[in-house]
C-alpha cells in the first residue's frame, strides 16, 4: 500500500508529536538532574553535576539497588523455570481446558498492578498468614514475570519441529538429555530475550511491591517514591531517575533485537 505525500506528511507530524509527549519529559528529568537550584526552577540558572556525587554517594540508595537487583534476579530465574516448563506442557500436549490454563497464566501482566497487588497482600496476610519480607515481593515479581518468559518460549515452539524431540527419544536419549541437547539450543535466544524482559519489569515495578513489601524492604522505586517530595532530595531522585531509564533502555533493547534476530 502506497500513501499519498499528504497522507505520509500527517503520519509523521503525529509520529513526531506523540514521540514528544512521550520523550519531552524525560528530557526534562534530564536536564533537572544537573540543575543548580534544588528547588527544580525552570528554566535552570545553572548546571552542576554535584546531586550526581551525591546521589552516587548515597548509602540509602545503594541499599535500594541492591534490593532491586537481588529481587529482579530471583524472580527472573523463577520465571524461567516457571514459564519454560508451562510453555513446553501446553505447547507439546492437547487438553481439555488447555485455553483456559493459558489465559491464567498471561492473565496477571494483564490486570492492573493495583488489582494484582491487593489480591497478592490479601492471599499473603489473610489466606496464608505470612508476614511481608522480601520473599512475599519476589513471589509477586514472579507472577508476572512469568508471562514475559512463557510467551516468548510458546512462540519460539511455535516454530520448532517436534520431531527432532521424538527423533532424539528413538535414539535412546532420556528428556533431560534431550532438552539439554536439542531443546534447550532451540530456545536459548527465546530464553535470554525473555528473562531480560522479566529482570527489566521487576526492577522497576513499585505498584505490585508497595503492597507486598514488609517494613524496612526498600526497592529502588520505592526509595525514588518515598524521597520524592522530601526537601533537597528531588534533585538526587532526578539522578536517580535518568539512570534508571538508560539502564531500563538496555534489555528491553537487546531483548528486541533478539526477538527480531528469531523472526
Amino acid at each position: 500500500m502506497r500513501l499519498s505525500r499528504s497522507a505520509r506528511i500527517l503520519l509523521g507530524a503525529l509520529s513526531a508529536l506523540i514521540l514528544t509527549v512521550i520523550y519531552l519529559p524525560l528530557a526534562v528529568v534530564g536536564v533537572n538532574s544537573f540543575n543548580t537550584n534544588r528547588n527544580m526552577v525552570w528554566p535552570p540558572p545553572g548546571f552542576t553535576t554535584d546531586w550526581w556525587a551525591k546521589a552516587f554517594h548515597s548509602t540509602g540508595l545503594w541499599d535500594a539497588v541492591l534490593t532491586s537487583v537481588e529481587v529482579a534476579i530471583v524472580s527472573t530465574a523463577v520465571a524461567l523455570v516457571l514459564g519454560t516448563l508451562v510453555a513446553m506442557a501446553l505447547s507439546r500436549y492437547k487438553f481439555f481446558g488447555r485455553q483456559v490454563v493459558s489465559l491464567l497464566v498471561v492473565l496477571p501482566i494483564a490486570l492492573p498492578g493495583i488489582v494484582t497487588g491487593i489480591a497478592l497482600n490479601n492471599a499473603f496476610r489473610t489466606i496464608i498468614g505470612v508476614q511481608l519480607t522480601l520473599g512475599t515481593v519476589i513471589v509477586a515479581h514472579a507472577t508476572f514475570c512469568v508471562v514475559t518468559v512463557y510467551n516468548n518460549v510458546m512462540a519460539r515452539l511455535s516454530r520448532v519441529n517436534p520431531n527432532l524431540a521424538d527423533a532424539s527419544a528413538d535414539l535412546g536419549a532420556g528428556l533431560w538429555t534431550t532438552f539439554r541437547l536439542v531443546t534447550f539450543p532451540q530456545l536459548r535466544s527465546a530464553l535470554f530475550a525473555g528473562g531480560l524482559l522479566a529482570f527489566g519489569l521487576s526492577f522497576d515495578e513499585i505498584i505490585v511491591t508497595t503492597f507486598t513489601a514488609g517494613a524496612g524492604t526498600v526497592t529502588l522505586p520505592i526509595w525514588i517514591l518515598n524521597n520524592m517530595f522530601r526537601p533537597g532530595q528531588a534533585p538526587v531522585v532526578n539522578v536517580v531517575a535518568v539512570v534508571l531509564v538508560l539502564t531500563s533502555a538496555v534489555p528491553i533493547y537487546l531483548a528486541q533485537r533478539l526477538s527480531a534476530v528469531q523472526d
